[in-house]
């Protein structure tokens, strides 16, 4: 309830913010945008509308007013979103993608938009875990081609039993079942399950681990990134950037 009242609430602000942007132009180019469907509060479907709203979907649709393109918007899984970018079937992706070395070897990344790390989700009566060192002979799910399941595989590898899954409902899902003992991804996505579906049925524990950082996708060498960065540093100097991240996370202070 909280949440959806801060989205009503800074609705208006948001929409004054962004009519400040440059307009799109009828001769704009359009390109591919991906994300993938199930990364709440980052992309998510919206039931009534069927259409794809949330954190990252305002940035994008900002971001595309400001570097002068319109887009086509498509989902897929997360685990296909990078091999996308990387054959230049898509344009761009934004999907809560962290910025890596290895990624940005064979993608282009845009300046980081968003601070982020991993965290460790539990039944709310579990009180074995404390740290992923605790995690050791337990079942944890995560999400396919994330780097989360990297991380569990360099730290644990054989010492516990780790099930990638295709979609983050799915893993949450499999907690709340008891098919595994516990969650390790991306600490917005956990600490926003813990808040809403899985309230009171789960809990958050142990630090962040991994300090990372977020970047839009766009395929090697691509003339969009200059601008897309141009874009981002405008909405953040301008202050859009605080109004759509105070709109699905509320302010710095309220974290």
């Amino acid at each position: 309830m909280k949440h959806q009242l801060k989205m009503a609430s800074l609705a208006s602000c948001i929409a004054l913010g962004m009519g400040t942007a440059s307009v799109a132009r009828a001769d704009d180019p359009k390109l591919d945008v991906v994300t993938d469907p199930s990364f709440v509060p980052f992309e998510m479907m919206d039931q009534e509308t069927g259409e794809m709203v949330g954190f990252d979907m305002d940035i994008i649709s900002e971001v595309a007013e400001r570097a002068g393109f319109e887009y086509n918007l498509e989902t897929m899984d997360f685990n296909g979103i990078i091999p996308a970018i990387q054959t230049g079937n898509v344009d761009i992706a934004i999907a809560g993608v962290t910025i890596t070395e290895e990624r940005a070897e064979i993608v282009d990344f845009s300046d980081p938009y968003y601070d982020s790390g991993l965290r460790i989700l539990v039944s709310a009566d579990d009180d074995s875990v404390e740290e992923v060192e605790d995690l050791k002979g337990k079942k944890i799910g995560t999400k396919v081609g994330s780097t989360s399941y990297d991380y569990l595989e360099e730290h644990l590898g054989d010492e516990a039993d780790i099930t990638p899954y295709p979609g983050s409902s799915d893993m949450y899902m499999a907690l709340l079942g008891g098919s595994v003992d516990a969650v390790f991804y991306d600490a917005p996505n956990v600490g926003y399950f813990s808040q809403t579906r899985g309230e009171g049925r789960v809990k958050v524990v142990g630090p962040l681990y991994e300090g990372q950082q977020y970047g839009i996708v766009l395929v090697k060498g691509s003339e969009w990134v200059e601008p897309v960065n141009e874009a981002l540093a405008e909405m953040k100097e301008d202050g859009t950037y605080d109004d759509i991240h105070a709109k699905w996370f509320g302010s710095a202070s309220d974290e």
